[in-house]
């Protein structure tokens, strides 16, 4: 896939990048078992977003070993029901993904391509599960997955409340939190068998009164076939506005398949 689609459908794509992070480690660490009703849990979801639809511009860095490409994303969301990201270079719209939580599209101009399909074929492409929440989450600075409803082991590493996901022993996954407003600040995944490994870093928040927003995302990887970088910063920022989704894919773009 293209740097633009990547960067368009961020979260599908670099948990596919077969990569590998340096994980945390800190000898001063005080390791509990988180009970059921864990606290910093808790905490994490009175922080929830209280919107109906989000505007962001943003501004987004993508490089590999290969090449470097700066571009402009505006990302649309209507809470649960579909996100609307277009990717611009100079002005001129390089990709468009609208993402629903049954449907999953995209279109890029490079090579006249688009993909239409669900998130069943996705998931079974990127060996993980994905749906539109993850996506959603992904965007808006909330944890990748409903820790509600995992199993974890909490320690403290540097100052960060840090979540370890016990149920699954083929993908590991770590949430780190702040210790004040309980606000996802990095989150890894791995597979240790297939040498897979994604670290998303959260920073420099705003508090609106619908809650408090990261306004950058860092995602980096490392890969067999080389390293992977992915930079996000949110420009604007604008709840609650009635905002258009238009998407359609332009006459002559040839459909790919994802097997």
């Amino acid at each position: 896939m293209k740097k633009y689609i990547i960067i368009v459908l961020m979260s599908a794509f670099m948990i596919s990048c077969k990569s590998k992070a340096v994980a945390v480690q800190n000898n001063n660490t005080t390791e509990v078992v988180a009970k059921k009703d864990n606290k910093a849990i808790e905490k994490h979801y009175e922080n929830k977003l209280d919107f109906s639809t989000l505007n962001i511009r943003a501004s987004a860095r993508y490089e590999d070993e290969k090449q470097s490409q700066n571009v402009t994303a505006d990302i649309k969301i209507e809470k649960d029901k579909q996100i609307l990201i277009s990717v611009k270079f100079l002005g001129i719209t390089m990709a468009k993904a609208l993402i629903t939580p049954t449907t999953v599209s995209y279109y890029e101009k490079i090579k006249g391509t688009y993909y239409e399909g669900d998130f069943s074929s996705l998931s079974e492409w990127l060996g993980t599960d994905l749906d539109y929440n993850k996506v959603q989450n992904l965007l808006i600075g909330e944890a990748f997955d409903d820790l509600r409803k995992g199993e974890y082991t909490q320690t403290i590493v540097e100052n960060l409340i840090r979540l370890e996901d016990q149920k699954s022993q083929k993908i590991q996954k770590a949430f780190y939190l702040d210790p004040e407003k309980y606000l996802v600040q990095k989150e890894q995944i791995s597979q240790s068998a297939e040498n897979i490994k994604l670290e998303i870093n959260y920073s420099d928040t705003k508090t609106f009164s619908q809650g408090t927003i990261p306004t950058t995302l860092v995602i980096n990887a490392l890969q067999p076939k080389g390293t992977t970088n992915i930079n996000l910063n949110y420009n604007n920022i604008s709840f609650n506005e009635e905002l258009s989704f238009p998407y359609s894919v332009p006459s002559g773009y040839k459909k790919v398949l994802i097997k």
